[in-house]
This record gives structure tokens, C-alpha cells and sequence, in this order.
């Protein structure tokens, strides 16, 4: 049987006996509710966001032609929605610490593949699970026939096997040692993760790791000598991790991830991200960012244009994925052009057109951005949400944010702020009674487009550091 027929025979298996669980499940949370109402989770949503520490690979959370994808990643922005709340996501490849995190209320979920240990679950509240995974032994096709390879866990006796520290995988290695009563050389590995140790694996660098199967299922398809087949555990229920007290946000969480489960959206988010023709396609992309390191084809063209204004060229790429998805053909319904979408009357300031160049574009861009932010140090007192200003003057204009500030001034509030001030008003300035009033200068303004427009740019910027080195090289 080849490769492609295993996987999609496997994985519609593993889904069936998943929704199978989810139904028994809900059944179980139905009887917690009767003994206990739920009470509205103030915590978080006073806060108005929900803290989410993941870690990033091939399926989870990644960088695909400059956009945020992944499963976990789909899934948490659901549950965010759901909440009514901001999901802000950081990255720790580090389990312990992630735990650590969570106990000290740091975050308020550990969203990624967590096996619900016995051990764990006397520490944390475990959610009800999010999908179903066995744990495979990750070696090289090359030891097929040779005395290395492992297709049994007693083979694993005396074999030396990479894992990460605090894992699912090292706890299991443990248990099997104990099981079969001979020593196996488990080396844990701090600050390491999942996918990093099976591109190792491939690389010849170490002989042999533990994975999800999942997991490993769609890196068998970047790395095809890889050998996944010896399983040394039953199917494991694999879910998201709460601090201990926090019954009402995990039981709500839970109410909704199973009902979740039933809906297309889910469907829809599984068949993408483990069903879809396009994994292999997207896995051995040079914009796969996880593997290449690259976010777009113009990555060093950013970097170095982003000096000019002394940017980090991360957040230079997350606004130039807003403006074009890094087209440079690109252009809007009222003229804009490039990657940079720049007005005609701008392009004709800084002597660009539709005929110049990406590299002139950028350029031009660039120098626009220098020119709106040394307008706005000379208007902002206090310079601490400046960028803020700065990406809503690009997006709208200078006008229309110099009549924000002077409305939220009229209006007592602070004209140098940006949340929940100046944004405010940008963001009301299409009503009558905003634009309208005397010290307004330039009138009507969609203040929704520049107000999402901040908020989808600097969320980019964040999952763009999450997973791209500041110096990261381009391989």
C-alpha cells in the first residue's frame, strides 16, 4: 500500500473514533453542569483577552506565504470569538516552563498536543480532548534492514532516544523501561520541540525520536525518509491545559469545543490541515516559513528598506501583506498600486508609478511612512502609541487622525492615547453627529478600515515574531 493511501485510509479512522469519544464526552459535562451553573467568566473577559502559550510546527501554528495558519492555531481563534475576547498567543517550546507559566497565572491555556497524564492532571484541569493521536517511533527508512531498526518498544532497549524534557513522549519512554524491565537511554532535551527532533531524525543527526502520529503523518510528507509505522502507545486523547480553580472557564471552554466539534467550521479546519491535497504542496513551499525561514520573496528587499525608518522588518512585511499579500500587480478599486498600495497622488510625490519597480514602490513607501511619522512627533506629546497613529495616517490618511485627536481633546479624553481615545473616534468619525462637528476638518471618514486596520497589522507583527527569527537568514 503506498504512502498516500495509508495516511488517508489512517487518519479518517483515528477522526471517527475521535467523534465517537466526544460524544461520551459531552454526556459527562452535561451531568457537571446539572450539579454546577456556570458562572460568567469575569477573569478573562474584564481582561478582554484570553493568554495562550502554543508552540509551532507543521500542523499546530505556522507561516504560509506570510499568513498565520495552523490547527491549533484555527481552533484558538474559534474559542477567542466564542469568548468575545483578543487571542494573544505566545510561543514556549519549553513544557516546563509552559506549566510553570501556567500555575503562576501567567497565561490561561496551553493550547497544543498534551497527553492528560495521570501526573499532569493532578496538577492542571485538562479540557475534554481536541483530537486523537498514537505515539510513533520516528527512525530513517535507510535502517530498514539493518540491526538498528525498531519495530517493536522492546526494540528500544539500549537504544538511545531524543526526546523533550517534561514531554508525553519521555514519560512514556519511562513507563516502557519500567514495563519491560531493561533500560532504555532516554536524553531529554530542554528548549527542543516535536518537529524539530524529527527533521533531526531525517538529517542523520540523531537516530531516533517519539512523535504523535499525526504529527509525524504530515512530516513523512517533507521528509520521505522518514519510517513512522511502530507505534508504542494506544490512541491518546490529546487536549488543551488550565490552571487547577479554574472550573468555570474549563468547563465553559469545554461546553464549547464540543459543540464545536459537530460544526462544518471544524470540519472544515481538520480537512485543511490533515485531509487537504495541498499539505505536500504548501510543506515543500520556499514560503513555508517554519522550514525556509522566509516569509516572502521580498524578505531582504524589507530588510533593508525597513532601516530607514528603523523598523523591524517583520513589521514591515506585516504591513505589506495588509496592504498587497506581497503582490506587486496588486491594486484597489480606488487607485492604489503595488506593494505598497500607494495613492496616485502619492506615488506622484515620491516620482513612482504602475510601470516602477517592487524595489521603487517600497522605496517610496518607506519614505512616506518617515515623512507621516515626523508630522506626528511634532503633534504627539507623549510618543508611546505613536505607531499606532502612524499605521492608521498611512491607511486613512494624517487628516482624518489629526480630527480623531481633536475630537477625543473636545471630548476630555487624551488626544496622545490610542486605545479606547483617539481610536474611538476615528472609528465613529462616519456618524453625522462625529464628522459634523466644528473641529472637524476633513469630513466623512470609514473609521472602521484604519481601526481594523492597526489591529490586524500589529497581531501579523506578533505571529510574525512568534515564529521568525529578528536575524534570521533565508536559506
Amino acid at each position: 500500500m503506498s504512502k498516500i493511501k495509508y495516511i488517508k485510509l489512517l487518519i479518517p479512522l483515528i477522526f471517527m473514533v475521535f467523534l465517537q469519544t466526544c460524544s461520551q464526552h459531552r454526556k459527562l459535562v452535561d451531568l457537571q453542569m446539572k450539579k454546577q451553573p456556570v458562572v460568567e467568566l469575569k477573569h478573562v473577559k474584564l481582561r478582554g483577552k484570553l493568554r495562550v502559550i502554543t508552540d509551532f510546527n507543521s500542523t499546530n501554528y505556522f507561516i504560509y506565504k506570510g499568513r498565520t495558519m495552523g490547527y491549533q492555531y484555527d481552533m484558538l481563534k474559534a474559542l477567542a470569538k466564542h469568548l468575545k475576547v483578543k487571542l494573544e498567543l505566545s510561543v514556549n517550546h519549553d513544557l516546563e516552563s509552559s506549566f510553570k507559566a501556567l500555575e503562576n497565572g501567567e497565561v490561561d491555556l496551553l493550547g497544543m498536543n498534551l497527553a492528560a497524564t495521570q501526573e499532569r492532571l493532578n496538577k492542571f484541569n485538562f479540557t475534554v480532548p481536541h483530537s486523537q493521536s498514537r505515539q510513533v517511533i520516528v527512525q530513517r527508512l535507510e535502517s530498514l534492514d539493518s540491526s538498528i531498526y525498531l519495530r517493536d518498544k522492546i526494540d528500544l532497549v539500549g537504544r538511545t532516544v531524543c526526546v523533550a524534557r517534561g514531554s508525553s513522549f519521555e514519560q512514556r519512554l519511562l513507563n516502557i523501561s519500567k514495563e519491560i524491565g531493561a533500560q532504555i537511554n532516554v536524553k531529554s532535551l530542554d528548549h527542543v520541540e516535536e518537529e524539530e527532533l524529527i527533521a533531526q531524525v531525517a538529517d542523520g543527526k540523531i537516530d531516533y525520536t517519539i512523535a504523535d502520529e499525526n504529527v509525524a503523518l504530515v512530516n513523512q510528507n517533507y521528509y520521505p525518509n522518514l519510517d513512522i509505522k511502530t507505534q508504542i502507545s494506544f490512541t491518546q486523547n490529546l487536549a488543551w491545559a488550565l490552571r487547577k480553580g479554574t472550573t468555570n472557564l474549563t468547563r465553559d471552554i469545554n461546553m464549547w469545543l464540543i459543540d464545536f466539534q459537530k460544526s462544518k467550521e471544524y470540519r472544515r479546519i481538520y480537512r485543511k490541515y490533515f485531509k487537504s491535497k495541498r499539505i505536500e504542496e504548501r510543506l515543500q513551499s520556499e514560503y513555508f516559513t517554519l522550514k525556509s525561514g522566509k516569509i516572502s520573496e521580498y524578505d531582504d528587499l524589507l530588510k533593508e528598506k525597513a532601516q530607514i525608518i528603523g523598523w523591524d522588518w517583520r513589521l514591515l512585511s506585516a504591513l505589506v501583506y495588509q496592504e498587497s499579500h506581497f503582490n506587486p500587480k496588486a491594486r484597489s478599486w480606488v487607485g492604489a498600486f503595488g506593494l505598497m498600495q500607494l495613492m496616485p497622488e502619492t506615488a506622484y510625490r515620491y516620482d513612482v508609478d504602475t510601470l516602477s519597480s517592487p524595489i521603487e514602490n517600497v522605496d517610496a513607501g518607506v519614505k512616506y511612512l518617515k515623512f507621516l511619522e515626523g508630522k506626528l512627533d511634532e503633534t504627539l506629546g507623549d510618543k508611546t502609541d505613536k505607531l499606532k497613529f502612524l499605521l492608521a495616517a498611512y491607511n486613512v490618511g494624517l487628516g482624518h487622525i489629526l480630527d480623531a485627536r481633536r475630537l477625543a481633546e473636545k471630548n476630555g479624553q487624551n488626544p496622545d492615547k490610542w486605545n479606547g481615545s483617539v481610536d474611538y473616534y476615528l472609528l465613529n468619525k462616519s456618524k453625522p453627529e462625529f464628522f459634523n462637528d466644528p473641529v472637524v476638518k476633513y469630513g466623512y471618514c470609514r473609521g472602521n478600515e484604519p481601526y481594523q486596520y492597526v489591529r490586524k497589522i500589529l497581531d501579523r507583527y506578533q505571529h510574525y515574531q512568534n515564529i521568525v527569527l529578528l536575524n534570521q537568514i533565508s536559506s
